[in-house]
């Protein structure tokens, strides 16, 4: 089987041009071509009044071996790479020595997976609930303003990508293809199949409800446990620093040599407890700014011209960034097509606003973070808890100026812009539940943050043409872009580099980014784990 790239195809092609295209790229006849699938299908819409789609297709050739031979310096063609996930050992470790993860979210969930296909029958502790009662509390914020700091968009199963527009394209280096194994568990658990091959997949929340209640099916059927409303109070450490269990927040012990942590980026009372116990751990950079919405009908334009609407082409979305004078970087973040803003605190006292997106992304706005980079040691100090401080601050500012019932405040672009407090919604109507309130962002923003996005808005505009309409809507405050610390581990062992038996996993430990890259982090850790507790096994 052989691979091509770069296959490029106008957008209204009927089914036919695809083969006759491989025929022509390839210089073969029909019966020479004996079968094709496609791998990859993106668009390319850097030109409105063309675009194209771009195929790449594994190929099944009569004489292949020719084949590389007359493409030889062709980077386009080559033999297609082995794929297949293969397991590194099996469990022979006594099965009383389960390991324990902690955690839900997509890394947590992996780590589960994996070890219990290896033969290991790990145990699974979440401070939240099942994903159906975990949606009702969520539900309960975004409907009555009532927050349960245990079960919400940050907290309970599938962790913080549920409720978000389920994106699970990733820019992390994965020689070993293990995103494709994430993505394969994903359609065996009920994800649509073009997963595989759309250039930019994405899954949407209702879906992911249903694909995490699989895949803690599966893994039950393998023989794990899994425990919700347990909420891990301390790491239990012997006299080395070697990691003995954990204790519950109801006074339970749990015994384990292996214990991962996979809790998030949220999960700040965790972050207080282990930085108690001497784990090592340092303040990272993160960035913080507020949600955009337009409408899409607006994005589809700007970015498809006479194209949009087209079905095969969905909602359009963008990647936008900016370096501003005062030497920061505005950026859109974690944009959601036809999705909403959503509500997504896990403190009381807090607001926070964060984006999710259906399968269908057909809700009328398109929303997006637009954010700026802020950094230990130049906005905070350098002290590993510093940034999660700085979190909090900040969005307790944004309760303050919404009211102190968990309404989000806004501001429109020109109000923005001209530096006056918004009064009256213009075009864009708002989200976010349970609701607005028009102000001044200047209250619940560090005033680097205002100055670098009144820089960027302009210059999005002239690359998104209305992207700085004065009736575009800027909801506040995104802070919870991507942990703000990372927990040192060994990069051979994936343990803590201070703290033996203890795995820094995902999100949260300041290793992965996204749904993609938490689950190919949860097999690197469920890998490391099941050789360690082969090697310790007498």
């Amino acid at each position: 089987m052989l691979r091509l790239t770069e296959v490029r195809l106008p957008l209204e092609h009927d089914e036919a041009a695809l083969k006759t295209a491989l025929l022509a790229r390839l210089g073969v006849t029909p019966d020479a071509l004996l079968n094709f699938k496609v791998f990859r299908r993106a668009y390319d819409a850097r030109k409105t009044t063309q675009i194209f789609f771009i195929y790449t297709v594994d190929v099944e050739l009569r004489d292949e071996a020719k084949a590389l031979r007359r493409f030889a310096n062709d980077p386009h063609l080559g033999a297609t790479p082995d794929m297949a996930y293969r397991f590194v050992t099996q469990a022979r470790a006594d099965e009383r020595r389960r390991p324990v993860i902690i955690g839900t979210g997509p890394c947590g969930l992996f780590v589960g997976l994996l070890l219990a296909q290896m033969g290991f029958k790990p145990l699974i502790l979440e401070r939240g609930k099942i994903a159906r009662e975990r949606a009702q509390d969520t539900w309960g914020l975004w409907r009555q303003g009532k927050l349960n700091p245990d079960s919400n968009v940050q907290f309970g199963e599938g962790g913080a990508g549920t409720f978000s527009d389920g994106k699970l394209s990733s820019q992390i280096k994965d020689p070993r293809f293990l995103g494709r194994k994430v993505l394969e568990e994903f359609v065996k658990a009920g994800a649509p199949e073009e997963i595989l091959t759309i250039a930019k997949p994405h899954i949407g929340t209702f879906r992911l409800v249903k694909m995490v209640e699989n895949l803690r099916a599966q893994m039950q059927a393998l023989g794990a446990e899994i425990r919700f409303d347990r909420r891990v109070e301390e790491i239990l450490l012997d006299a080395d620093r070697r990691v003995r269990g954990v204790r519950l927040a109801d006074g339970e012990e749990i015994a384990s040599e292996h214990v991962v942590l996979a809790v998030g980026h949220s999960a700040r009372d965790t972050f207080a407890m282990l930085y108690e116990k001497g784990v090592s751990m340092e303040a990272k950079p993160f960035s913080i700014g507020v949600r955009i919405e337009h409408p899409q009908s607006l994005i589809d334009k700007a970015r498809f011209g006479r194209f949009a609407g087209h079905p095969l082409l969905g909602a359009a979305d963008y990647k936008l960034a900016h370096k501003a004078k005062n030497g920061r970087t505005a950026y859109s973040f974690c944009m959601c097509p036809g999705g909403q803003v959503v509500a997504a605190t896990s403190e009381p006292g807090r607001v926070v606003t964060n984006g999710m997106s259906q399968y269908s992304r057909a809700e009328r706005n398109a929303n997006s973070g637009m954010v700026v980079d802020v950094a230990p040691g130049r906005d905070f100090p350098a002290q590993p808890l510093a940034g999660v401080e700085f979190q909090r601050y900040w969005e307790g500012k944004a309760f303050e100026a919404g009211g102190f019932a968990y309404q989000a405040p806004a501001q429109l672009v020109g109000d923005f812009l001209a530096g006056r407090p918004s009064t009256r919604l213009g075009l864009v109507l708002p989200s976010y539940q349970p609701g607005i309130r028009l102000t001044d962002l200047t209250l619940c923003l560090p005033p680097y943050v205002i100055e670098t996005l009144r820089e960027a808005l302009p210059v999005f505009g002239r690359q998104i043409r209305g992207y700085d309409m004065a009736d575009a809507l800027m909801t506040g405050v995104e802070t919870r872009t991507s942990s703000p610390l990372r927990i040192k581990r060994d990069p051979h062992s994936l343990q803590s580099v201070n703290t033996h038996g203890l795995y820094p996993a995902g999100e949260g430990a300041g290793y992965a980014g996204g749904i993609l890259s938490a689950g190919v982090d949860g097999i690197k850790i469920a890998e490391a784990v099941a050789r360690a507790m082969n090697e310790s096994t007498p």
